[in-house]
């Protein structure tokens, strides 16, 4: 969560906008077709978007409520970024002004009880933040959700797949360098936090995909030895030349993976849209009628 102050927020909205990076636009031409299948199921409900970011994914889903539906919808953004939240609600009380809208400023893994329960839910969790967890993790997360859940609610979540090393290695380490700008953005936001005093200048960004793990890894690679004076810890923080701080996992998911996930946080799958390249995958879940005993 820490990527994500005003500079990081706005650094991955650039992100998402470079060609390299394949996976917000091939994941918003699936939510397309998924918002017209699920149009129906847009009615009267709290649409909750967990790390939601800026709007233009969810907007999608907005786009096939008719107007007259919109002021018995209310969207509940939950985001770690004030900033972000901020300025997706202003935009999308722009364009629908007649969706309800109420921002959660928090930590979804850990604060999901201040979400409401009352009515019909639609859970998303989308551009593949799930793969922030490990398989064992995002299990335990799916299992927290599936505890909120009715069994008329719908949980969608994002999975980039595994695919060509290349492929996601380049979407990682962009031509413009601007993955390296966020990268380097998190020393910025620990010494607001910490008051040190990391200089980016003194770390080069480094992603790489971690076959065994499954994973990207961001780190920032120190260019030379370092001696970082810290006044909330007893000694000072030394890093060597060449030394890494391991930023970011992104894990990649296989179908079997995502079964997994499913069957062990007892949550079914409705649905899987993929598309042609089989890079990334919206799975659609709901909650059992029968709780597993």
């Amino acid at each position: 969560m820490y990527f994500y102050d005003e500079t990081g927020s706005q650094l991955f909205e650039q992100i998402t906008h470079l060609p390299e990076y394949y996976l917000t636009r091939t994941e918003m031409h699936l939510l397309e077709t998924i918002a017209k299948e699920l149009s129906q199921e847009l009615r009267n409900c709290d649409i909750i978007e967990f790390g939601s970011g800026d709007c233009k994914k969810i907007s999608i889903l907005f786009d096939e409520i008719p107007d007259e539906y919109q002021e018995n919808i209310r969207y509940l953004p939950m985001d770690i970024s004030e900033s972000a939240i901020q300025q997706s609600a202003a935009i999308l009380t722009q364009r629908y002004p007649n969706l309800t809208i109420q921002g959660i400023v928090a930590d979804f893994i850990t604060q999901l009880s201040v979400l409401p329960k009352q009515r019909k839910k639609i859970l998303c969790f989308l551009g593949s933040t799930i793969g922030n967890f490990s398989i064992k993790d995002a299990t335990n997360f799916l299992r927290k959700l599936r505890e909120l859940m009715q069994p008329e609610d719908l949980l969608l979540i994002g999975f980039d797949l595994v695919k060509d090393k290349d492929i996601i290695e380049n979407a990682y380490n962009d031509s413009e360098n601007i993955t390296s700008q966020f990268n380097k953005n998190i020393l910025n936001v620990i010494n607001d936090i910490l008051e040190t005093n990391f200089q980016q200048v003194d770390f080069n960004h480094q992603a790489f995909f971690n076959k065994q793990h499954s994973r990207i890894e961001m780190h920032l690679k120190a260019t030379r030895n370092l001696v970082i004076p810290c006044p909330h810890h007893s000694s000072d923080i030394t890093i060597q030349k060449n030394e890494t701080i391991h930023t970011e996992n992104s894990y990649k998911f296989t179908n079997e993976d995502i079964t997994t996930i499913a069957d062990e946080a007892h949550l079914s799958i409705q649905k899987r849209y993929t598309d042609k390249n089989k890079w990334f995958t919206v799975v659609l879940f709901k909650k059992p009628r029968e709780d597993p005993i």
